[in-house]
Order: C-alpha cells, then sequence, then structure tokens
C-alpha cells in the first residue's frame, strides 16, 4: 500500500478531534443539537487550519443516523459512505478549476431532486473566492432561497473577494491560526502514534514554523521525518533541513550591525549562504528575533508571552539594554519589508546584503529614521571627543613623562561638592531668554546648530520652552545630554537652576498659535521702557 501523508492519515473525523477552533465547533453541535441548521455557511481563515475538514464532519453530522451530541457516530452507513468519499450527498467542487457560471448552473439543476439517502445534500465549495462575477450572480438565487434538504458551505482564504450578496446570505466563521502549544500538543499524539523518537525542542521549533497552520505542521513534521527514517530527528536536523538558522546566529548577526562592522556581517551571511540556508526564512525569523527584543524592552513579565528558554530569554535582556526603541522599531520594519521583496526576488542574497549594509551605514539613506541613527551615532563621537578633550589636560599635568597616556593609572581626582543654586524665577527666566544667544555661544557646535532655529517660550514653574521646528530637531535637542548642558551654561551665568523643556511645533503648525514668543516679548518690554 502506497504511503499516506499524515495530514490526511489523521485527519479528524470527529468535532471532538478538530484543534484549536472551539467556538466553532461548539456553535455547530448546538445547531446540529437544536435542529436549527442554517442553509448556507461561509468558513474563512488562513490555510490549514481546519475549514474543509470541519465542513465534511457537519456533512456527516447532518446526515448522522445516530448523532451524539451534536457529533457524527462514525459508524452508520451514512458516516461511514461519507467518509469514503462514496456519498452522493456530499458533493466537494474545487472553484479554482470550476469557476465558471456552466459550473454553478449545473448546481442549480442537482438540486432540485432530493437525495436518495439521508437527509441533506451538503455542498462544499472550496477556495469560493476563485469564482467569476457571473458564477457568482448564478448562485445566488439558489443561495437566496435553496431548498430545504440543500446545504451549502462555502470554504476561502480571501472573505473580502467574495461579493457582499453572497456574505449577507451566510452564517460566516472565521478559522482562526492555531497557537504554538495547540499544533505542539497534536504533533507530540501523533508522533507517540506513529512510534517515532523526536526531540521536544524540534517538535516545537516544527509548531512554530507551521505559522498558525495545523496541516503545515504535519507536512513539515512529515518532510523531516522521511530524512531522519529510523533515526532521532533533533532540532538541528530540523533545521538543517528546513534551511533554518538557530538564535545563536541572530544574537551574533545584531550584534554585529550594532557595531557597524560590515566586513563580518558580510561573512555571516556567506557561512549562512554556503551552509545551504534559506534566506526568506532567514529573514523572517529574524524579524521574529527582534520582535522578542522589543517585547523584553518593553515589559519585564515577558516570558509567558516568549516561547524561548531561559537561557536564550537572559541572551534578549542583555542585548535589548544595547539597542534603542527607535533604532529596533526600524530594524523590524525594514526586515518586515525584506521579507516580502525576497519571496519574488531571484537575487536573495544581494539583497539581503544591500539592506544589512544600509542598517550599517544609516549615511547611505535619506530616511528620516535612518537620519536619527545618523544623529545618535553623531552625539556619540562627539561626547567621546569632548570626554577625551576634558581628561587630556588633567592627565598631562599629572603624568608629563608620558603624554601619549599609555600608563596611567586609573583613579578619580577628588571633587569638591558643588553648591546647591536658588531655583530661578519668572523674572530670571526672562533675563535668560533676553541673553539665551550669547549664553549658548560656549555650546558645542552641534547643540548650536540646532538652536539657531529654535525659539524660546514660558512654560508653567518658571520652566523655559525650547521649540524646536521639527521633530528630529526636539529629538536631538531633547537627548539628557543637551538639555543638561543648556544648563549648565545657564547656571554659570546666571548663578541659578533653571528647568528646561524642549518641545516641537506640530507639522504645518504656526509657533504663535500654540506659544508666547518670550524674546519678542521681552523686546516690546523695553522699548516701552525707552
Amino acid at each position: 500500500m502506497s504511503y499516506m501523508a499524515l495530514y490526511r492519515k489523521f485527519r479528524p473525523g470527529e468535532f471532538e478531534d478538530v484543534k484549536g477552533q472551539d467556538a466553532i465547533v461548539k456553535t455547530l453541535k448546538n445547531q446540529i443539537s437544536a435542529g436549527r441548521i442554517g442553509h448556507a455557511y461561509l468558513f474563512c481563515g488562513t490555510r490549514g487550519t481546519g475549514k474543509t475538514t470541519v465542513a465534511k464532519i457537519f456533512a456527516k453530522a447532518v446526515n448522522c443516523e445516530h448523532p451524539t451530541d451534536g457529533s457524527p457516530c462514525g459508524e452508520c452507513a451514512m458516516c461511514r459512505a461519507i467518509a469514503a468519499g462514496n456519498s452522493m450527498n456530499v458533493i466537494e467542487i474545487d472553484a479554482a478549476s470550476n469557476n465558471g457560471v456552466d459550473n454553478i448552473r449545473e448546481i442549480r439543476e442537482e438540486v432540485a431532486y432530493r437525495p436518495t439517502e439521508g437527509r441533506y445534500k451538503v455542498y462544499i465549495i472550496d477556495e469560493v473566492h476563485m469564482l467569476s462575477i457571473g458564477a457568482f450572480n448564478a448562485l445566488l438565487k439558489t443561495l437566496e432561497e435553496p431548498p430545504e434538504y440543500v446545504i451549502f458551505i462555502l470554504a476561502t482564504t480571501e472573505a473580502n473577494k467574495i461579493p457582499v450578496t453572497i456574505l449577507s446570505r451566510c452564517q460566516r466563521y472565521d478559522f482562526k491560526r492555531i497557537s504554538i502549544d495547540t499544533i505542539a500538543a497534536r504533533l507530540r499524539e501523533l508522533i507517540d502514534k506513529e512510534g517515532w523518537d523526536v526531540e521536544e525542542k524540534a517538535v516545537r521549533y516544527i509548531a512554530k514554523a507551521a505559522d498558525g497552520s495545523m496541516r503545515d505542521g504535519l507536512s513539515l513534521l512529515d518532510q523531516c521525518a522521511a530524512f531522519y527514517i529510523g533515526e532521532r530527528l533533533t532540532y538541528d536536523h530540523v533545521l538543517e533541513i528546513l534551511g533554518a538558522v538557530d538564535t545563536d546566529v541572530f544574537s551574533r548577526l545584531l550584534r554585529e550591525i550594532l557595531a557597524m562592522d560590515v566586513s563580518q556581517v558580510i561573512e555571516t551571511v556567506d557561512c549562512l549562504v554556503m551552509d545551504g540556508r534559506e534566506l526568506s526564512q532567514l529573514a523572517a525569523d529574524f524579524t521574529w528575533y527582534l520582535r522578542n527584543l522589543l517585547l523584553v524592552k518593553c515589559s519585564d513579565n515577558m516570558e509567558d508571552v516568549l516561547d524561548v528558554s531561559s537561557e536564550n530569554l537572559a541572551q534578549l535582556k542583555e542585548e535589548a539594554g544595547m539597542i534603542e526603541n527607535e533604532t529596533l522599531i526600524r530594524y523590524i520594519r525594514v526586515f518586515s519589508d525584506l521579507t516580502n521583496q525576497l519571496r519574488y526576488s531571484t537575487q536573495k542574497r544581494v539583497l539581503l546584503e544591500v539592506t544589512l549594509i544600509r542598517l550599517c551605514r544609516p549615511a547611505m539613506e535619506q530616511t528620516e529614521d535612518a537620519l536619527l541613527d545618523r544623529i545618535r551615532m553623531m552625539e556619540k563621537q562627539i561626547e567621546e571627543m569632548e570626554e577625551e578633550v576634558r581628561s587630556a589636560p588633567r592627565r598631562m599635568q599629572e603624568y608629563p613623562d608620558d603624554p601619549d597616556g599609555r600608563e596611567w593609572p586609573s583613579r578619580e581626582e577628588p571633587r569638591a561638592p558643588k553648591p546647591q543654586l536658588p531655583k530661578a524665577l519668572n523674572e530670571d527666566v526672562k533675563a535668560v531668554a533676553k541673553d539665551f544667544r550669547s549664553i549658548l555661544g560656549d555650546a558645542s557646535p552641534m547643540l548650536r546648530t540646532y538652536l539657531k532655529k529654535a525659539r524660546l517660550s514660558a512654560g508653567e514653574g518658571n520652566v523655559l520652552l525650547i521649540v524646536a521646528p521639527d521633530e528630529i530637531s526636539a529629538g536631538a535637542l531633547g537627548t539628557e545630554e543637551h538639555k543638561e548642558e543648556i544648563r549648565r551654561l545657564i547656571e554659570e551665568k546666571i548663578g541659578k537652576q533653571i528647568e528646561v523643556e524642549v518641545r516641537s511645533l506640530e507639522r504645518g503648525g504656526r509657533f504663535e498659535d500654540s506659544f508666547v514668543d518670550l524674546e519678542k516679548l521681552i523686546h516690546m518690554e523695553i522699548t516701552v521702557e525707552d
């Protein structure tokens, strides 16, 4: 006898065997038990979630001679005939290959005849969205007023392509994607029945790769088990067969991108290509890895949401501290777009390498996200240079015999406690605004550049508002380092503490509509006094 694929061999024959669609199963069983059976159903959902399987079980249940709690008995002549595909009462139609008006006209002629056995004729039309407009129009009248012994079950993965006139005449059921835990439990159940030796970590990865589709999970398990017949199927074997990549590789790749090490990134890609890894799968899995990083960064209680080991979770937490939220979101956006592009690309490696180089070299891009990355990188470099310049005179004075500073011991110079300065009042804020441009004459070059187009206003509680013309400038000025530099320069000038806030104008907005121009107001007061 020829081998039968797992998804066919273990296709559920009763409602109780259907996994992950409990709400739909319960509703259909209640309808059958109460005799409230509809005449038209629409089953929507992604591939492999059980639409056709539930339709066949429903067809058996409505014709079963001895139904039990709304579920078919599986023993009577009607159940056995439907299960074997020999019943004349259940007609399956593939709308992808039978999508013309003539095919629907044949159905309209057939429904005029009562079933020879059983109570209902059930028409299961798969991929119904493939029907032509003429075919939908031909089906409409029959669907609206069918004979009492006819039930239509329409199955589709794209409900948005079905005319609303058809939708309004059907009871709609949306089949959701099946969870990783449910798929993994079903796979383990079938593995035990087959007597295979499969590592639990491998089962979890297959369930994750199934992407919510039970049929895809069974097909992947079939593929992996066939490759290692008679051997223990391990996690590494599954990665090799599916062309996938281990999470350690993602960790190394992310660290190389953050270090902007282009040569090492390209070398990593070369190793993956030579190992036969599928680049489309790599991009999709890396996007998922970045998503896990973002969840870890945004909350401390993600152990139940993330399907990772404790070791991987600790590694994710470490890497979450190495990257900012905005950069991480940009990476996710870039790799999501890359995943879609790789599906239809003939030069997948080139496309992947160019994308990685763009992430390592933000200066190559002109997008707003890339510009923010460049600003953050420049600020970091300037801070390092300023720190080096500030510390150089002191080190030269302490160690004149070693101007390069290679052998200087690491020690902290004792500092005198900073005196407590009085807080600024409204008049002090005005005084600062009056001489603000001269006060900031000693600011760092980048800070002066952004402050040229900024304007001043007053906030509540003696706060000096610095209003930037756009979000990019506000993001640069609003860093804690720049605000601290502004406060320090003001304290040195007036000898008082003053609180500084940075805001940005709304796109297309006018400064005068939202803020009081403090510099203009002070100029008017001076003119009146003169």
